[in-house]
């Protein structure tokens, strides 16, 4: 698969000596799991991949600097999406917009599980619409049963990390999972097909996930799937090869020209590109 075409559209830069973790602000990094903006272009350049979505990790908190940084030096390359506060000044998101921002991370599983709870919540989703930017949502299966139809009636685009699930043993008839597709059937989400390694087990190519991938496929059609790494792969024990992780695709996506929408035309109509 090396020689198709893909954007990565999932993954962190990690670069504590240039840029300090905000210290008490979700997931601090270890020093064994830095990503430095050379190490990953030289992983992309090596994998044959042309461009990568930069996702802000919580343990930056709202400081996106290391993330803008690496978009600075390659613009053609990178584009991100940033962790902000709500009460973001219209001139900031105009600054990040222009800087190749996209839209904004809610992470609540490991950084802030209320935030989508509090008010004004609705108002900063309609913000993000207002700009034309995703919410890419990080939740747990908890939590997507209310969550996905507050989503639906914001009428921002809605950007789903990590296949939707966490516990795949539930199957896809858990009600979180069935309002993730339901969120799909509305036509405004898209889902990552990203990270497999937090979910299943890889000794099998993660097969745990078959039955999940052909319903998310069915609810949001190939043209609203994308793929992502989730490099450098933080808070596992063990880290998967880079260059393993497309290859499930080629079970779940038989189809060559699905899986070239999935690997490219996907996040670069999105995003971009």
């Amino acid at each position: 698969m090396k020689s198709e075409p893909a954007i990565d559209c999932h993954a962190h830069i990690i670069d504590p000596e240039r840029f300090p973790f905000v210290r008490g602000a979700g997931y601090t990094p270890q020093p064994h799991e830095t990503g430095t903006r050379e190490s990953f272009i030289e992983l992309l350049d090596g994998h044959g991949i042309r461009h990568a979505l930069l996702v802000q990790p919580s343990g930056y908190a709202l400081d996106n600097s290391a993330m803008l940084d690496a978009i600075a030096r390659s613009p053609e390359r990178f584009k991100g999406i940033a962790v902000v506060s709500p009460d973001i000044a219209d001139g900031e998101i105009r600054r990040l917009s222009d800087a190749g921002v996209v839209g904004v991370r809610f992470n609540l599983v490991t950084y802030a599980r209320g935030m989508l709870q509090e008010p004004g919540a609705l108002r900063f989703l309609a913000r993000l619409k207002e700009c034309g930017w995703f919410a890419q949502i990080y939740a747990g299966d908890d939590q997507w049963t209310e969550l996905a139809p507050f989503l639906e009636r914001s009428g921002v685009k809605v950007l789903i990390d990590h296949f939707g699930v966490q516990d795949p043993r539930a199957g896809i008839a858990g009600p979180g999972f069935q309002a993730v597709l339901n969120l799909g059937r509305s036509g405004n989400a898209v889902v990552k097909l990203s990270a497999p390694f937090r979910i299943a087990p890889p000794a099998d190519g993660y097969a745990a996930l078959d039955n999940h991938v052909a319903a998310l496929l069915r609810a949001f059609g190939s043209e609203r799937c994308i793929w992502g790494s989730d490099w450098p792969f933080l808070a596992i024990k063990q880290s998967p090869d880079y260059g393993t992780l497309r290859l499930p695709l080629s079970r779940w996506l038989p189809d060559m020209r699905q899986r070239a929408q999935v690997l490219w035309h996907n996040p670069a109509r999105l995003f971009g590109w």
